[in-house]
C-alpha cells in the first residue's frame, strides 16, 4: 500500500545509503522534507505520479534542472535517456503488476540520477522496481546512485528473461496445437503473443540504442561510473535482445505455417467445388435443353424422361473421362 503523508506527498518509499554501512536506512513517510537532501550519504526517492502534489515536491527537494523535472513528472510512453549537467534522466520500460499478480502490460519508469540522489516516479506499480526495493532492504550493494540505476536495468533484464520463458512456453503450446491433427482449423492465441513480442523487441532496441548513445558522452558530463555501467548494461540487454528476436522469428514462422495450412485447406475446398461444377455442368445443360418450352422437342411423345436420364449419365461419364484424360483426377 502506498502511504501518503502530509510531509512527503506522493512518496511510495525512500532510503538513505550511508558510506560504509552494510544496510540502507528506511526514511519514514512522515519525515521532514528539508532533512531529505541535507543528510549524509545519498538517497533514493520513489514517488507516485498518481498524487497531484508530486511535481511540486520534486521541484522543492531535488534541485534538478528543468528538463529532469519535466521527465520525472511526465506521462510519456517512450523510452528516453538524456545526459545534462552531470545528471542522467529519462524513461525506462518495465511491466506493470497488480496487488496479487504480475502482468504483461508495459509500464514506464521515469528516473533522474545525480551524485547525491536518485529519484524514480511511476504511474502504476511495476515489477522490476519492487524487486530492487526488496534487494536493497536485504543488503546494500549500491555505493553510488548510479549503482542503483544499474540494478534497476538489471532487474528489468531479469524480468525480460522470465517473460521470454513464459512466452516460449505459450509458443510451445501453440506449436503443438498447430502441428497436431486438425489444429490449423482453429485460431490459436498467436496474435496477442506476436504483438507482445514485437512491442517488447521495439522497446528493447530503443533502450539499447539510448544506452549506447548516453555511454558515448564525456566522463565529465555524467555521474561517476555511468559509462562503465552503460557498457555492462548494453551487453546484458544485447543478450536478451537476441532471445527476443529469436522468439519473434519463431512466432513469425509459425504464423506463416498457419497461413500456409489455411491456404492449403482453402485450395482443397476450391478444388472439390471445381470438380463438382465440372461434373454437374453437362447434366445442367441436358436438363436445360429438355426443359425448354418450345415445340418439336425430341422424345416428347414418350420415354423422354428415360432418354434424358441416359443423356445425363453419359454427360457425367464424358466429363469424368475428360478430367482423367487431362490429369485433373
Amino acid at each position: 500500500m502506498n502511504l501518503i503523508s502530509p510531509e512527503i506527498p506522493g512518496l511510495v518509499w525512500a532510503y538513505r545509503f550511508l558510506p560504509g554501512e552494510s544496510r540502507c536506512q528506511r526514511i519514514a513517510n512522515d519525515a521532514a522534507i528539508d532533512g531529505l537532501i541535507n543528510g549524509d550519504g545519498w538517497i533514493w526517492l520513489h514517488l507516485a505520479l498518481s498524487d497531484a502534489r508530486t511535481p511540486a515536491l520534486i521541484e522543492r527537494i531535488a534541485g534538478l534542472p528543468v528538463a529532469a523535472v519535466t521527465t520525472l513528472t511526465s506521462h510519456d510512453t517512450q523510452a528516453a535517456i538524456t545526459v545534462s549537467d552531470d545528471i542522467v534522466h529519462g524513461t525506462l520500460v518495465d511491466f506493470e503488476r497488480t496487488f496479487d499478480a504480475v502482468t504483461k502490460t508495459i509500464g514506464w519508469l521515469h528516473f533522474a540520477v545525480s551524485d547525491r540522489v536518485i529519484i524514480t516516479t511511476r504511474l502504476h506499480p511495476l515489477r522490476s522496481i519492487d524487486r530492487v526495493k526488496a534487494a536493497v532492504e536485504k543488503s546494500t550493494k549500491c555505493a553510488r546512485p548510479i549503482d542503483l540505476f544499474e540494478m534497476l536495468v538489471v532487474e528489468f533484464q531479469r524480468t525480460l528473461i522470465s517473460l521470454v520463458l513464459e512466452l516460449t512456453e505459450e509458443l510451445n503450446v501453440i506449436e503443438d496445437h498447430v502441428y497436431g491433427e486438425a489444429g490449423h482449423r482453429q485460431q490459436p492465441g498467436l496474435a496477442p503473443l506476436r504483438r507482445t513480442v514485437v512491442r517488447l523487441h521495439r522497446h528493447l532496441r530503443t533502450v539499447l540504442a539510448l544506452l549506447r548513445r548516453a555511454g558515448a558522452s564525456d566522463e565529465d558530463e555524467v555521474p561517476p561510473g555511468f559509462i562503465d555501467a552503460t557498457e555492462r548494461l548494453s551487453d546484458r540487454l544485447e543478450a536478451v535482445d537476441r532471445d527476443v528476436f529469436a522468439l519473434q522469428e519463431r512466432a513469425r514462422l509459425l504464423h506463416e505455417e498457419i497461413d500456409s495450412k489455411i491456404s492449403s485447406e482453402t485450395n482443397r475446398h476450391l478444388y472439390i467445388l471445381s470438380l463438382m461444377t465440372a461434373f454437374l455442368l453437362p447434366p445442367t445443360l441436358v436438363t436445360g435443353f429438355f426443359g425448354m418450352n418450345t415445340g418439336a422437342l425430341p422424345f416428347a411423345d414418350g420415354g423422354g424422361t428415360l432418354y434424358a436420364a441416359l443423356f445425363i449419365a453419359l454427360s457425367m461419364g464424358l466429363a469424368w473421362w475428360i478430367l482423367r484424360r487431362i490429369g485433373i483426377l
